[in-house]
């Protein structure tokens, strides 16, 4: 072999050699700039909603607006006084871990090791607040699925640990992001809302507040159309329907009817300065999962707390009426009588709440 062959040979090896080396930084750089999808961790898996979250974020490519979190750890939690609780745990536990890869841990403390975020699915109100404590005192985003707690009181002591930590949360149902019910909010069509009579399915549970456990999707369609502002509320119930009329405090009326009997649905009919127009209906998970994947991401809450409040003192207040056999009851009302709840059993965080819900 000629020495300008061997030349030649070693030159080819040299280019080759640059060549992969090259290929290797390339592809390394890249994966430096691929951020790490966030680890969202998952408190109670006695919900549907677990699953069709895990099955929205744990795919292989998710759609754009849902890159970037993946469920990763799980705590099943669970009620055993509450069947629809109870008797889901083990069914969602074992779907989460076999089909969406999720490792499940025995405690909210390691999980909270584990994760960046978390969305807290407890169907069960009543341990929310309990459950949440951790999270906000660890400074993880927190999601809290409907309804926000059990009670109006334990959602202001939620709402003032959250605000004391610093710790982004914000809660809401999936009806406020179905499409073809948020867009009549800013409808050109419809003009300034004028009112709104809101519907929904409104199954009772007896260890929650009427509303709180189902009735929360019609009341949050009604303040995605109407805003907040309500000042009292009337009520009217029997065996087979809950009619709710709100008054705002510019005028306005909203009305939530809840259904129990005869075909259920999801919707509205908004009163317009221009034009009166039905909404459509249910728009399933994945517009909300949206959210919660932007809020986790850029840590601004879609929803306030203070309307989430409102939201519950709304609830609250339906229920005074109710005991009342219809009369009016004031927001004001109901949140004074829940601020002395707190007050009762937190002194040390009373002055905080009373501070940052009536300014």
């Amino acid at each position: 072999m000629t020495q300008e062959i061997r030349t030649s040979m070693r030159s080819c090896r040299s280019v080759l050699a640059w060549v992969a080396a090259l290929a290797f930084s390339s592809l390394a750089t890249a994966q430096e700039s691929t951020p790490r999808p966030l680890r969202a961790g998952m408190i109670g898996l006695d919900t549907s909603h677990v699953e069709a979250f895990a099955s929205l974020l744990n795919v292989e490519s998710p759609k754009p607006a849902l890159a970037g979190v993946r469920v990763t750890h799980a705590f099943p939690g669970g009620s055993p006084d509450l069947p629809s609780s109870r008797d889901r745990v083990a069914e969602y536990t074992t779907t989460l871990r076999d089909k969406y890869k999720v490792a499940i841990v025995d405690s909210i403390d390691a999980l909270l090791e584990k994760v960046d975020v978390v969305f807290l699915e407890s169907v069960d109100g009543r341990p929310h607040l309990a459950q949440a404590r951790p999270v906000l005192r660890a400074h993880k985003p927190l999601f809290i699925d409907k309804p926000f707690a059990g009670s109006l009181a334990d959602g202001l002591a939620l709402a003032a640990l959250a605000r004391e930590t610093k710790t982004p949360c914000f809660s809401s149902s999936s009806l406020r992001y179905s499409p073809a019910i948020a867009a009549l909010a800013n409808d050109p069509r419809v003009g300034k809302v004028m009112g709104c009579d809101a519907f929904s399915p409104c199954a009772l549970e007896p260890h929650h507040p009427d509303l709180f456990w189902y009735g929360i999707h019609g009341v949050e369609t009604l303040y995605t159309l109407m805003g907040r502002g309500c000042q009292s509320v009337t009520r009217v119930h029997n065996e087979g329907v809950d009619l709710v009329v709100g008054t705002w405090a510019d005028g306005r009326v909203g009305t939530f009817r809840g259904i129990r009997a005869g075909r259920a649905d999801y919707g509205a009919l908004v009163y317009g300065s221009k034009a009166i127009v039905k909404s459509g209906g249910y728009g399933g998970y994945e517009p909300l999962v949206v959210e919660i994947v932007k809020f986790f991401k850029t840590h601004e809450a879609p929803v306030s707390l203070d309307e989430t409040i409102e939201i519950l003192a709304f609830m609250e207040a339906a229920d005074e009426s109710k005991r009342q056999g219809g009369k009016p009851v004031t927001l004001e009302h109901v949140l004074a009588q829940a601020k002395a709840r707190v007050a009762a059993s937190a002194p040390e965080s009373a002055v905080r709440v009373a501070v940052r819900v009536e300014r």
